[in-house]
């Protein structure tokens, strides 16, 4: 029944797409690839095992070659795909060269590309260290938008592709105590919403999923975990908020909520005024502390 659904999805998405030769010629004799990036723990490790045991080839990215190897060994391989490596800083300003070089080098092209890598802070925006929030605007934002702009008109060509951006609940309100972080995710999924709108129809999946605390350890290292919110809201596990994102995805959602509680919020922050909510996320957010941690 859901392989029925997503193929009239796939009609659905690709009902403009025109494939240009060359674009078709460019990736002839490589293999459709999902480039996950920020791989080696949570929800990066756990969507790349998502698509992997959907069968797909998948390519785990992230800074640190040895936590990146263990992770890729957890990764199921029941269908066959090939799960490989690319230890690579996302924030290098030619990262998306060399990530392309590093995968047609194994024989392989970006199918799918899944921006995952992020990190938080926490603490008074005034105090904020400079140096960890210019890294926090490199990686979740620039970065993030360098691999969808490099990725995405390949895609249009081949007349097939995606982009899953992993953003968070707290990209839909503005979040006192956390505030570069959570404008950074609200960034991602205005880009998300706007570039999926433009492309509709052209053959691109284009999605985010913003799940609200989830149990990585994420929040622990931007020392937000003796917040409130950590206390009151339950957290999901990354393999859920997975199976909730490669479902939403395969089934052309462009923002992909995960979990009842937190579908509700979404819900309730889109209906309440600023004056309400900013308090209230305020309230749930604080006490904080400054610290960053890469995914």
């Amino acid at each position: 029944m859901l392989h029925t659904l997503v193929s009239l999805v796939d009609l659905w998405i690709g009902r403009r797409a025109a494939p240009q030769p060359p674009a078709l010629a460019d990736v002839a004799g490589l293999a459709p690839c999902v480039v996950v990036t920020g791989a080696s723990r949570g929800i990066g490790l756990a969507l790349a095992s998502r698509f992997a045991n959907a069968g797909r080839n998948v390519a785990m990215v992230a800074r640190t070659a040895g936590a990146l190897d263990q992770a890729a060994a957890s990764v199921p391989r029941a269908n066959g795909p090939r799960v490989f490596t690319i230890p690579l800083d996302v924030t290098d300003a030619d990262a998306p060269a060399r990530l392309d070089a590093a995968l047609r080098e194994a024989g392989f092209y970006t199918d799918v590309l899944v921006n995952n890598a992020g990190m938080g802070l926490s603490g008074s925006f005034a105090t904020d260290d400079a140096e960890r929030l210019a890294h926090l605007l490199a990686l979740n934002i620039t970065a993030a938008t360098r691999l969808m702009r490099h990725a995405l008109p390949p895609m249009i060509g081949r007349g097939r592709g995606g982009i899953l951006n992993v953003s968070s609940l707290g990209g839909l309100v503005p979040g006192p105590h956390q505030a570069a972080y959570y404008a950074s995710k609200a960034y991602l999924v205005s880009l998300t919403e706007a570039v999926a709108h433009e492309e509709r129809g052209r053959g691109v999946r284009i999605a985010t999923v913003a799940p609200g605390p989830v149990d990585t350890g994420f929040h622990r290292a931007m020392q937000a975990d003796n917040a409130l919110y950590r206390r009151i809201v339950p957290a999901l596990s990354p393999e859920f908020v997975a199976a909730s994102a490669y479902r939403g995805f395969m089934m052309g959602r462009r923002v992909i909520v995960p979990g009842l509680l937190p579908t509700v919020a979404a819900l309730a922050v889109k209906i309440l005024p600023h004056a309400v909510t900013v308090p209230l996320v305020a309230a749930l957010l604080a006490p904080g502390a400054t610290a960053d941690k890469q995914r």
